[in-house]
């Protein structure tokens, strides 16, 4: 076993375990509101109105309300969906972070709080120290088109999850193929279960392959498996594997379930 793989996946794993307990982290988030379930523009434990309104939301805000952008306000703004991290969010109440999200033209509101439960009971995540089998090359093909699947979420709700390709490689001997999207930045995304989902391990698992290279190869390193958001707080609405994606072997690798 390489020791410098070792010491590059336990800083990964310190890396993770600070991300998802950072203030702003998976952890803090106690509510997704989605607009078109309050008409009234009413969220609860959220103080003023919130409206759609063509391509963007309409906060109208009390006094002693939301903070805009760091500042107090009150009145009337559009808002867009935030797209950075969320402290960077543009509506603030006292240290929570409220974050406008728009998915398949739903439009709603997300609540982070620092203070929140989970992350004040957070204890870890159970991971499976490093092992060399489970980082085996892989060759990523796309399709020819991009693909839309309707796939069951976390909420009970069916929606579309995109996918670019199949990714391939073979463990323990056996062939493998998982459907995967290409993200903005090159790695893939892949949205897996296999035999020890939902006993061992949390029900699906998430996996980020780096970049392909331009023949298509890259490293399936299944000890990078982490939990999907939806683990660290119900109100996240991660999809579930698509078809093809649940896999009959036992992937006793990454991270496993929470403490």
């Amino acid at each position: 076993m390489s020791s410098d793989a070792v010491v590059e996946w336990k800083q990964w794993h310190e890396h993770r375990v600070e991300s998802v307990s950072a203030p702003y982290g998976p952890l803090a988030l106690t509510g997704t509101h989605w607009l078109e379930d309050h008409p009234d523009g009413r969220l609860p434990g959220i103080p003023g109105v919130w409206l759609l309104d063509g391509d963007a939301v309409v906060l109208s805000a009390p006094e002693d309300g939301p903070t805009l952008d760091g500042k107090p306000f009150t009145g009337s703004v559009r808002l867009g969906a935030d797209t950075g991290p969320v402290d960077a969010a543009r509506v603030g109440l006292g240290g929570r972070r409220l974050v406008v999200l728009v998915r398949e033209g739903n439009w709603g509101v997300r609540d982070y709080d620092p203070d929140s439960a989970a992350r004040r009971a957070f204890r870890g995540i159970e991971t499976t120290p490093y092992d060399p089998r489970f980082s085996v090359p892989g060759r990523f093909t796309p399709y020819d088109s991009w693909r839309v699947v309707r796939v069951d979420a976390a909420d009970g709700v069916r929606r579309g999850l995109g996918l670019s390709g199949e990714l391939a490689f073979r463990l323990d001997g056996l062939e493998v193929t998982l459907q995967v999207a290409v993200q903005d930045d090159g790695r893939l995304w892949a949205v897996f279960a296999d035999s020890t989902s939902g006993d061992s391990s949390y029900r699906f698992r998430f996996l980020y392959p780096d970049a392909p290279d331009a023949e298509g190869r890259t490293t399936v390193d299944l000890n990078r498996a982490v939990l999907p958001p939806c683990a660290f707080a119900d109100h996240f609405i991660c999809p579930f594997p698509p078809p093809g994606n649940t896999l009959g072997v036992a992937i006793e690798a990454g991270e496993r379930t929470l403490r």
